[in-house]
């Protein structure tokens, strides 16, 4: 059995959610509240192969007790900005009926100067359960020839485990 190691509840619905889409078999995905639960992690689950989806600014905290650690740069909304475009994301903000609120946020005196993804990773961050709901619809959005590259490998990596074992 593999167990696949993550910071946060966002992270682990968008692995489930895409594994899913891809008609594998779900994985065990165990949020560890944060990088720095990633060594409590490793010892709870002694003796099973773990693999860690982690943020680019933490990748250290499982890389020193990670064999295999896919990386989100700088993070998994970040990743999935790219994969669908700010346009493909605003679309699924305004199907959740929240683009007039992107919008103010938008002009707010802070915002203004900067980028559409640094808007984006703001929106997300901002208010509660923000980043969990958006995973999965940003997850369940995303065409499966452009899954994130560390999200792609990642379970690409869960499919091809040696016969006997699974995810």
């Amino acid at each position: 059995m593999t167990i696949v190691l993550v910071e946060g509840e966002s992270d682990a619905v968008a692995v489930r959610t895409l594994a899913a889409r891809l008609s594998l078999p779900t994985p065990r995905v165990v949020p560890v509240g944060g990088s720095k639960g990633a060594r409590r992690a490793v010892d709870e689950f002694a003796g099973v192969r773990l693999v860690g989806l982690v943020d680019a600014a933490e990748r250290r905290d499982f890389e020193r007790v990670l064999e295999v650690v896919f990386v989100c740069d700088p993070d998994l909304e970040a990743e999935f900005v790219r994969a669908l475009g700010v346009d493909g994301v605003e679309a699924v903000i305004a199907q959740q009926g929240e683009l007039e609120s992107f919008r103010r946020l938008q002009e707010q005196p802070f915002q203004r100067a900067r980028t559409p993804e640094q808007q984006l990773a703001r929106f997300f961050g901002g208010r509660s359960g923000n980043k969990v709901r958006y995973a999965r619809l940003l997850a369940e959005a995303v065409a499966l020839d452009r899954v994130p590259p560390p999200l792609g490998a990642l379970l690409a990596s869960l499919s091809s485990l040696p016969p006997g074992t699974s995810a």
